[in-house]
């Protein structure tokens, strides 16, 4: 089973638009992005990408599977 990795803040949010969510916008110290009522703050944009760990909070938080990150579609 392929696992997560580490992601650009850049694909991140584009992922995240594919999957459904607008934005980013600028909050007070974090941008978020929101998919109908549901507001999801994410990481600061910076110069590392979004370790595996951070990666796994936002998708859990944002309610996506592994397998809808990584393009798969349950059977």
């Amino acid at each position: 089973m392929p696992k997560l990795r580490p992601v650009p803040w850049r694909e991140l949010v584009r992922r995240l638009r594919e999957l459904g969510y607008d934005g980013p916008f600028w909050g007070a110290k974090h941008p978020f992005m929101t998919r109908g009522e549901v507001m999801l703050t994410v990481p600061n944009p910076h110069g590392d990408d979004i370790g595996v760990g951070l990666l796994a909070g936002v998708l859990r938080e944002a309610g996506i599977s592994r397998d809808e990150w990584l393009g798969r579609r349950r059977a």
